[in-house]
Formats: C-alpha cells, sequence, structure tokens
C-alpha cells in the first residue's frame, strides 16, 4: 500500500537524521552536516508525501469529479523547494570553514554511525522506487529519488570526510559540502520541474502516445476508420486519455458502443492507470491523416 511506504519512509527519516546529527556531534565536520540537513529535509518530505496520499485516494465527489490525485504533485513541488533551502543553508556553514579549515576529531565513530544511516536510507530508497512504480505514484517516485540522491552524496561525504582525516587537508571538508549542496540544488530544481509539469496537466511522452496511437490502429482495424485528436494528461497515478473514434456512417449505435467498450478494457489492461474518454464521429468527420 502505498501509503503504508509514506509511513516507513517518515520512520526512517526520523531515525536517519538522529543518526546523522549524531556524526556530526561526534565529529565537527560541515560535510555531515550539510548531510543531516538533508535529512531533516526528507523529514518534511515524507510527512508531506503521506498528507497529500492520504488526500489522493480520496474519491471523486461534487467539487472534485476527477478526483484527488493531483495532491501528490504538491508533495513532491514542496519537496523540491525544501531541497533548495537545504542546500542554500548548507552553502552558509560551509562558506567561512572554506577560508578557516577547522581540524575535525572523532571520525572513527561519527563516520561509523553516518554510515549505518547511509545503509538505512538505501534501502528506504529501494522500496520506494518499487513501491512509487508498483502504485503510479509521483509523490513516493519522488520521495524515493531524493533519498536515493541522499545516499550517493552521503557515499561520497564519508570518502572524503575520511580523506581529509588521512591527509589533514581539512579543506576537503567545506569543498565536499558544496558540493553536495550544489547537487541536491540540482535534484530540488528537477523535483519542481517535473511537477509543475503534472500540476499544468502535461502529457505522456510522444514515445508513449505513439504506443497507444498503435495500440488502437490495431485493435480498430476493420472495425472502424481511424482515431484521431489523441490527447493525454497526467493527474498523479492516473493518466487521463481522450481520442475521437470515426466509424462508418451506417455503424449502429449499439455497434459503436460496444466497440468503445472494447476498447477501453483493452486499453486500461495494457497501459494500467488510464481513464478514457472516447468520442465516436461519423465518417464525414475523417482526417485520413
Amino acid at each position: 500500500m502505498a501509503e503504508g511506504a509514506a509511513r516507513l519512509s517518515l520512520v526512517v527519516a526520523l531515525l536517519v537524521l538522529g543518526l546523522k546529527t549524531l556524526a556530526y556531534g561526534l565529529t565537527g565536520s560541515v560535510a555531515l552536516l550539510s548531510d543531516a540537513l538533508e535529512s531533516l529535509v526528507n523529514v518534511a518530505a515524507a510527512l508531506a508525501a503521506l498528507l497529500a496520499l492520504r488526500v489522493a485516494r480520496k474519491p471523486p465527489d461534487q467539487n472534485h469529479p476527477f478526483g484527488h490525485t493531483k495532491a501528490e504533485y504538491f508533495s513532491a513541488v514542496l519537496e523540491g523547494v525544501l531541497v533548495v533551502v537545504a542546500a542554500l543553508l548548507i552553502a552558509k556553514e560551509a562558506l567561512p570553514r572554506l577560508l578557516h579549515p577547522v581540524p575535525l576529531e572523532g571520525l572513527g565513530p561519527g563516520l561509523g554511525v553516518s554510515l549505518l544511516a547511509t545503509l538505512l536510507n538505501g534501502l528506504l530508497a529501494y522500496h520506494l522506487l518499487e513501491e512509487g512504480r508498483r502504485h503510479r505514484s509521483p509523490a513516493l517516485i519522488a520521495d524515493g529519488h531524493h533519498v536515493l540522491s541522499d545516499v550517493l552524496t552521503s557515499t561520497g561525504v564519508l570518502l572524503g570526510v575520511g580523506l581529509s582525516g588521512l591527509t589533514g587537508l581539512w579543506v576537503l571538508d567545506p569543498l565536499l559540502a558544496l558540493l553536495v549542496a550544489g547537487n541536491i540544488l540540482l535534484i530540488g530544481f528537477r523535483l519542481v520541474r517535473h511537477s509543475v509539469g503534472g500540476l499544468m496537466d502535461e502529457g505522456l511522452p510522444p514515445e508513449e502516445v505513439e504506443q497507444i496511437r498503435a495500440f488502437l490502429q490495431e485493435r480498430i482495424r476493420g472495425r472502424a476508420l481511424e482515431v484521431h485528436d489523441l490527447k493525454t494528461r497526467r493527474a498523479g497515478p492516473r493518466t487521463f486519455l481522450e481520442f475521437h473514434l470515426v466509424v462508418p456512417g451506417k455503424t449502429p449505435v449499439a455497434e459503436a458502443h460496444r466497440l468503445c467498450d472494447e476498447l477501453e478494457r483493452a486499453l486500461a489492461e495494457a497501459f494500467p492507470g488510464l481513464v478514457i474518454t472516447i468520442h465516436v464521429e461519423p465518417e464525414s468527420e475523417r482526417k485520413r491523416v
């Protein structure tokens, strides 16, 4: 269940935040602090995803006849904004250290605690991405990609901080923090871009639209004349599809209706998550494209 994955994400995010904060407290490393700040964003994002999923699962009502699935995009937008804020906070902490490097202490225990947190995050990222794809949930997929980026940056931070301890090049610590900030800033912009596209009724990629078109052409062969004006739009785990189906002018209404029902069932089976609207037209409306 998508909501169960979101609850797990929140619990693990809180645990990882505690571990990374402990790692920073043991070492005083600004790079590990940057890692902890990103985990703070994970907690807020996991909470937002959980709330959004609860709203999104509500059935259609009088005020929302198409459902509430777009609520998930608000969660993903919020997560992107929080990531950007975290990047700015990291840069604020790292820049003074870049000019005045500070030796680090307690690296052994601190890096061990941080490694444990990174392993937990890795398992969580895998679980969120799997559940997000299974439930076609933008909120879970965004959360999973964010956690995965946290794993990658944490790994880099661990290696870099360890190297600075071995070499005594303490300036590596703030440099790593700034690299982490730049990386999560990029991730934040990507998250916002994807989610805004969903809120603006962005359609499926052209290659997916062509797959649907080819599927329909194969299914209507010998029974209808053409499909045109095919449009799609995303809404969380659902994708709304509409198109015009041109049938021979003497086709009985009952036969045209039966063909529409068959197409809807076939499309729903081949492309899960589709909500389909078909407009039947007579032969005179044929575009011959």
